[in-house]
């Protein structure tokens, strides 16, 4: 009879091998930590670190800058960022009244022109002013954008008419502000004519006609307006922009356009490439910053008037904490490359699309309907904290830099696509340079600081949020105490989780 083993043996050997087998499987993705180590080396030279991608706005449409909710949310991003501008759609809208004609004859109305501007240097920003869309009695067809507020897109009837309501409109802001002030603005010449928002024919000729009157006629006005464009969509017309500018001898004065994370390399680059959304942005302004330097006015600076990691409506990614690492990384890669980074947009008081139907849909803004501050919001306010002056670094996943009284600044983060399943980082920062005892000031935005959305889930994504629901979610949306750790023998290890980004501050 062979020889058998007992029942309670061979339950324990069973254990024991599937502990081992436990112990020895890589186990699910999210279970696994990854890990990186940063090496910063104190002594090493450091660049200027303008904090380009904060210096500008964009918004909805100019009516809806009358708004107390869009003024609150305007007050609140610039205590956040100290933004200097703003810009927005449709400041020659038949709803803000500037036009009219009367016998054939035009008139002008600048009532709500100064409601507008008046609210904006109240709070400390200037307007970058885009010079859109044609009043109806001054267009040559009824040509409507989809928009829901229904922008008229067709060129002027005629441009001595167009050149009238420009000086007008020029003479008046000097007039009440002065040129002084109004020197410091950007007049900006439309809003992307190669897409569905001009229905001049062709499209590119008839637009270069609308800038070169524009732009001569601001001139004419006074030479110290900044005026250019093409404002274009996908990074596109810039290099024949100013072929054109500099061969005809228009004034320009900055260079203009707008891309998106998720537009195609096809359209951007003409290319089949499969370029992610952690990259495009920044491969975008590297293309006009080269035909810029390659063209015949290589000093031209580059404004990227418009920009954001989505042009549609997607909730995992534009209300999402993914926003905060992808800011970050965005920083990081345009650094040097372009004046102004306007993110498009500070706040989701927006109609583009109609009137909003509920707090969280995927909108452009920093801050939801009701006040409520999006994890890009602390983003936004973490990133502020950055110092003037950069360091290099071998790292794709941090910014390491110094403010002026030697205070280090660096943000480290745990980025990865929407959609797919990130893993926690353990991030070790080793300091070269960094003598005696420190202590770490650490301050995070990630799914569970700084964000409100985990609240929100669970009150059942309401669309209609009551005031008590509204005020809970607003002290979930603020950002948590810092944390503190010492930096023992110049080193320090961080954990981020998924999308986590974190700032870190060590004091001289």
């Amino acid at each position: 009879m062979a020889h058998r083993v007992p029942r309670s043996t061979c339950v324990w050997l069973c254990w024991l091998v599937l502990a081992v087998l436990f112990a020895c499987s890589p186990g699910p993705a999210w279970a696994q930590i990854q890990t990186e180590n940063v090496t910063v080396d104190l002594s090493a030279p450091s660049q200027p670190f303008p904090h380009y991608w904060e210096r500008m706005f964009g918004s909805g449409r100019a009516i809806l800058s009358l708004r107390d909710s869009y003024r609150q949310d305007l007050r609140q991003v610039k205590d956040a960022t100290g933004f200097e501008f703003i810009r927005f759609h449709a400041i020659l809208n038949d709803e803000v009244g500037v036009y009219d004609e009367v016998d054939g004859k035009s008139v002008y109305n600048f009532s709500y022109i100064d409601q507008i501007y008046d609210g904006l240097l109240r709070d400390g920003v200037r307007p970058f002013v885009e010079l859109s869309f044609m009043p109806k009695k001054l267009a040559s067809k009824e040509i409507y954008q989809t928009f829901w507020y229904r922008p008229i897109v067709a060129p002027p009837k005629d441009y001595a008419k167009w050149n009238d309501l420009i000086t007008h409109f020029a003479q008046h802001l000097i007039d009440r502000y002065g040129i002084d002030e109004v020197s410091h603005w950007y007049f900006e010449v439309w809003n992307e004519p190669n897409l569905d928002f001009w229905a001049g024919d062709p499209r590119q000729a008839s637009y270069f006609e609308l800038y070169d009157n524009t732009a001569r006629t601001l001139k004419k006005v006074d030479a110290r307006l900044r005026v250019g464009g093409p404002a274009t969509a996908q990074a596109a017309w810039a290099d024949a922009f100013i072929a054109h500018v500099a061969q005809n001898q228009v004034p320009a004065d900055f260079v203009s356009t707008h891309v998106y994370a998720n537009d195609t390399a096809k359209d951007v680059f003409g290319t089949d490439e499969n370029i992610p959304r952690t990259q495009m942005v920044c491969r975008a302004v590297r293309k006009v910053h080269d035909q810029i330097k390659a063209s015949a006015r290589p000093n031209l600076p580059l404004i990227f008037s418009e920009y954001n990691a989505s042009y549609k409506n997607e909730t995992d990614v534009t209300d999402a904490p993914f926003m905060g690492p992808w800011l970050a990384d965005t920083i990081r890669q345009c650094d040097g490359l372009v004046e102004n980074l306007a993110f498009w947009t500070f706040s989701d008081v927006f109609e583009e699309q109609g009137v909003v139907k509920q707090p969280f849909y995927g909108g452009y803004g920093l801050i939801a309907e009701e006040n409520l501050p999006k994890p890009s919001f602390n983003a936004f306010k973490l990133l502020h904290q950055l110092g003037d002056q950069r360091i290099s670094v071998n790292s794709q996943s941090a910014l390491v830099t110094k403010r002026a009284d030697g205070t280090i600044v660096i943000a480290v983060w745990n980025l990865f696509l929407p959609g797919e399943q990130g893993r926690p980082k353990d991030i070790t920062i080793s300091f070269s340079g960094l003598n005696g005892s420190h202590v770490a000031r650490i301050s995070r935005v990630d799914a569970t600081h700084g964000s409100l959305l985990a609240l929100y889930d669970s009150m059942g994504k309401p669309k209609y949020p009551t005031e008590a629901q509204l005020q809970d979610l607003r002290r979930a949306a603020e950002l948590a105490a810092p944390e503190y750790q010492n930096v023992e023998q110049g080193k320090m290890t961080l954990e981020l989780p998924p999308h986590g980004l974190a700032l870190v501050e060590i004091a001289k």
